[in-house]
C-alpha cells in the first residue's frame, strides 16, 4: 500500500509517501514545500495544489493521510492552514485518491506509544521505522508520520468497513 502523507500549512507543507504495511515500510519520497510570504494567496494555494497533483499523479498511492489541525487560539492562522487543506482535499478528490484524517495525538500514540510524546521520539521512531538515517524538515516528518499511521490503521479501517457492508 502506498501512502502519501500530509502535514498541512499554507507557509510550509509536509508531504511523506511510504510503501508496503506497517511491519515492512519503506521510505520513497518526503519534501516541503514552500510558499513565499509575497506571493499573492491565489499563487500560493495554485502552488500547493499543482504539487499535490503532481504527487498523485506520479505515485499514484492508495490512500493520503493528513493531519486534522484543530487551532483555537490563532485564528487567522487556522483559516490560512484550512485554505491548503482545502485544496489538498481538492487534489485529492481530483485523483480519486481517499483522504484519512489523524489528530496529533493519535500519530504520536501510534508511533511512540503515548499521545504526549515529543517531536524528537516522533522523528526518531519515523527514522527507525523506515530504516532511514538522513535529518528531516519537522514538516516532512510530520507528513512522513501521518503517512506510517495510517499504515497501523488501514487494516483495522479496511475490516470495520467490511462490517458494515
Amino acid at each position: 500500500m502506498i501512502v502519501l502523507g500530509i502535514d498541512p500549512g499554507l507557509a510550509n507543507l509536509g508531504l511523506g509517501l511510504v510503501d508496503g504495511d506497517i511491519r515492512k515500510a519503506r521510505h520513497l519520497y518526503h519534501v516541503c514545500l514552500t510558499t513565499e510570504s509575497a506571493w499573492i494567496m491565489p499563487r500560493r494555494l495554485q502552488y500547493i495544489h499543482e504539487e499535490v497533483s503532481r504527487l498523485l499523479a506520479e505515485y499514484r498511492p492508495d490512500a493520503v493521510a493528513i493531519e486534522d489541525q484543530i487551532l483555537r487560539k490563532q485564528a487567522d492562522v487556522a483559516f490560512k492552514v484550512g485554505q491548503a487543506f482545502g485544496v489538498v482535499q481538492l487534489a485529492c478528490a481530483q485523483a480519486g485518491v481517499p483522504i484519512h484524517a489523524y489528530g496529533p495525538m493519535q500519530v504520536k500514540k501510534s508511533l511512540v506509544g503515548t499521545g504526549r510524546a515529543e517531536k524528537e521520539q516522533v522523528i526518531y521512531m519515523v527514522k527507525a521505522s523506515l530504516g532511514v538515517r538522513e535529518l528531516f524538515n519537522n514538516h516532512a516528518a510530520d507528513a512522513l508520520a501521518l503517512a506510517l499511521t495510517h499504515l497501523a490503521h488501514a487494516p483495522v479501517k479496511e475490516r470495520a468497513a467490511q462490517l458494515v457492508r
